[in-house]
């Protein structure tokens, strides 16, 4: 079984060890990894809530966290729409999962032959493959260039236009070699890797999410509570950073990181994965 390394969980539990815990409000739990951490040096904490879109991760994170079973519930639902009640603290980590990516039938992964879907909620209908056949060259492009600041969106949305004429787009693995006849591959960077993360926030709306979420859920800390966003990339991270920063302004909110906080070098040595992610933390302060 793939196991997921929780990202930063160092840092995390740092921002959170002044706190004495009563309810978590967890928005991306995954495999529950940085759950067990918090849970594991926090004894106080009455509720801690583990919530995820993905019903494949709550069944993971279950399992998991089976040794604080009576303190954890856990909800399919995204996390813009946390239950009633303050929080002592809110996390949100924003990247995929180890077994999300690893899982071919998910289709998250050009590394792998898989169906194109990347839904995160697989009750959902709309997937990558209706973008990818249907969207106009048009649409396709603007995807590119805005979602995955791709250069080539242009000539890589002509292609895949003119390609699925003959045929469509089915797998993972065809939309990855067909990209790739478009750009070239630079460093140990996949060709696709910035058409795939495009498609992934396109079908999951993650961004549009993240930005009316942060609002609603910073206004549902207690006092003295903290909240916790990880990105991955600088579309989420921008989102964060000035959503931060307009609470600051109203004086209720301070940062807690002026800047972001990465990854040590021995945790992206030991979890590659982790090079892309920023950690940006702040607190209610009335």
């Amino acid at each position: 079984m793939i196991s997921h390394i929780p990202v930063m969980k160092k840092e995390v539990l740092a921002l959170l060890e002044d706190l004495a815990l009563e309810t978590v409000f967890d928005g991306t739990c995954g495999g529950g990894g940085h759950a067990g951490e918090i849970l594991g040096v926090h004894p106080e904490i009455k509720r801690y809530i583990a919530c995820d879109k993905d019903t494949y991760a709550l069944a993971r994170a279950k399992e998991a966290l089976q040794g604080f079973s009576d303190k954890v519930a856990f909800i399919h639902a995204p996390f813009s729409l946390p239950p009633e009640g303050a929080f002592s603290a809110i996390l949100l980590d924003l990247g995929v999962s180890s077994f999300q990516l690893y899982m071919p039938e998910r289709g998250f992964s050009f590394m792998r032959e898989g169906p194109l879907d990347m839904r995160m909620d697989q009750s959902q209908d709309f997937c990558a493959a209706d973008i990818i056949n249907a969207w106009s060259k048009e649409e396709l492009s603007q995807l590119f260039f805005e979602y995955g600041e791709e250069r080539k969106a242009k000539q890589v949305a002509a292609l895949i236009v003119e390609r699925r004429r003959k045929q469509k787009f089915t797998t993972t693995l065809d939309l990855a070699e067909c990209v790739a006849k478009i750009i070239p591959r630079r460093g140990k960077a996949h060709p696709a890797t910035k058409i795939f993360q495009a498609l992934r926030i396109a079908v999951n709306d993650e961004l549009s999410t993240l930005h009316n979420a942060i609002q609603a859920l910073a206004a549902k800390l207690a006092v003295g509570g903290k909240m916790i966003v990880i990105t991955f990339h600088s579309l989420e991270d921008r989102i964060v950073k000035y959503a931060f920063r307009e609470l600051a302004r109203t004086k209720n909110f301070s940062l807690l990181t002026k800047k972001p906080v990465v990854p040590s070098r021995a945790e992206i040595a030991e979890n590659p994965r982790a090079r892309s992610s920023k950690l940006r933390g702040m607190q209610r302060l009335v």
